[in-house]
């Protein structure tokens, strides 16, 4: 890691959310750079003294750095980031009406500062948070305007300053009834975003997973096998076999005949089960059709496929299925082991050819090709 790179991983960290924060600050302290540059051009005209100037431009650069200070350790001091964004509002308002009472005949350009402090806080800030901001904010404009009237008719005339009161308080309550709709918007938008991730969750499930057996369905066993087929073709030096097997529970059209279907669904539920839990880490097990699955074994020489096949029938044998009656449940296997650059659908049909041999001999037994 290069040396700019760490310095801004100390800065801003590796939480989206706090480097969202501070995005917020860096623009709120653009904005604060911006109004110092003009309130500097108000010096050098005239407009304001520079004494009150310079306490202004110390006030708020302390609290700037401040802030960034609370909004980097915000989680360590448990500050939450609508508690950031009202506290650093709360000092912005107050460093508008200290403009504002400062700027001489530029003081109702100034007021449009506080519309933009309160648009800020629609992205952290709740809307009732924001309301009650624009309340603070407009008591707060009303006591100084009515202050600075009173001691000074002259250079603030009253209805100037009650004209510009209205003006404000308008601004103000419209802006803070438009971060309410805001809000509404952005928690619709984020439920349905939430709701449209689940759903895509669903659907990618139904398209790899069979809904009966919760094994893979037939379609993703496609792109299983054409995945190993590509691993195999990289690594060719491995030299490590993988073996193939069809499963076919044995007489599952008796079973469904005389139980019924639903101790049939039952049947399979119960197989999948039992069969899955006789597998190793990388073996996949797939329904292939009705009654009939198809074993992946990755890496495995015929004799370890079989000892798992084994297993599997032993697990299986000793199943219990309600309704069944104690009836023992089995299944025939045929086994291949895919050859050397062999599509995957070639081995299949050998493990095929063998499933039918398990049958003809019998049923209940494993089968190599």
């Amino acid at each position: 890691m290069s040396l700019l790179r760490r310095f801004i991983v100390l800065l801003c960290g590796t939480d989206p959310g706090l480097r969202r924060m501070l995005q917020y600050w860096v623009a709120t302290a653009v904005l604060y750079t911006a109004c110092i540059v003009l309130l500097l051009v108000q010096v050098e005209r005239g407009i304001t003294a520079p004494a009150a100037a310079g306490r202004l431009i110390a006030f708020n650069g302390c609290g700037a750095l401040a802030f960034c200070i609370l909004v980097r350790a915000g989680a360590r001091l448990g500050l939450a980031p609508d508690q950031l964004a009202v506290s650093q509002a709360i000092f912005s308002l107050v460093c508008g009406m200290w403009l504002y009472a400062i700027s001489g005949p530029m003081r109702a350009a100034v007021l449009l500062m506080t519309v933009v402090i309160l648009v800020f806080c629609m992205f952290a800030a709740r809307p009732r948070q924001t309301m009650l901001l624009s309340i603070g904010a407009l008591v707060c404009a009303g006591g100084l305007m009515w202050w600075l009237q009173d001691s000074d008719p002259a250079g603030f005339p009253p209805l100037t300053e009650a004209i510009t009161f209205s003006y404000l308080a308008s601004a103000l309550l419209a802006t803070a009834v438009l971060s309410g709709e805001m809000h509404k918007l952005r928690s619709r938008l984020k439920r349905q975003r939430h709701e449209l991730s689940e759903a895509l969750d669903t659907i990618r499930v139904l398209a790899t997973v069979d809904d009966l057996t919760s094994l893979v369905n037939r379609r993703h066993m496609h792109e299983v096998l054409a995945a190993e087929e590509r691993r195999q073709a990289g690594d060719p030096a491995s030299g490590r076999p993988s073996c193939i097997a069809l499963l076919d529970i044995d007489f599952f059209k008796q079973v469904n005949d005389q139980y019924g279907h639903a101790v049939g669904d039952a049947v399979l539920r119960g197989f999948s089960a039992e069969a899955r839990a006789a597998l190793r880490v990388n073996d996949v097990l797939a329904r292939w059709g009705g009654e009939e699955f198809l074993l992946l074994l990755p890496d495995t020489a015929s004799e370890d496929a079989r000892m798992v096949l084994e297993r599997m029938a032993e697990r299986v044998s000793v199943m219990t299925v309600p309704g069944l009656n104690g009836r023992r449940i089995s299944f025939s296997a045929g086994l291949a082991t895919r050859q050397l650059g062999e599509p995957f659908s070639d081995a299949i049909q050998r493990a095929d050819k063998a499933l039918y041999q398990a049958k003809e001999a019998g049923r209940d037994r494993i089968v190599l090709a």
